[in-house]
């Protein structure tokens, strides 16, 4: 899982039918410290979050499971909302 923070979002009037009633939202990455990490991508949302929250987000072929039984073609999919964080160093 990694750290986001939401952006922004996508709005497609053409998509897959398998995205209907899914909401994009671009994610930033950040590191530990909160500061951005490489580049901004877009994410499917599955945990209803909203502009300007902290996510965690999944890459990959398991960024689809939270759709479950639908197979929503992502290969990033937002799957909690952050309400603080703990670093110990």
């Amino acid at each position: 899982m990694h750290l986001a923070r939401v952006v922004g979002t996508v709005v497609c009037t053409h998509k897959d039918a398998r995205l209907s009633g899914v909401t994009l939202l671009i994610v930033q990455p950040v590191g530990r410290d909160g500061s951005d990490v490489g580049r901004a991508l877009v994410a499917t949302d599955a945990a209803g979050a909203g502009v300007g929250e902290r996510v965690f987000f999944v890459r990959g072929r398991e960024a689809a499971f939270p759709f479950h039984p639908v197979e929503v073609p992502t290969d990033a999919s937002i799957v909690g909302i952050v309400d603080h964080t703990d670093v110990v160093d």
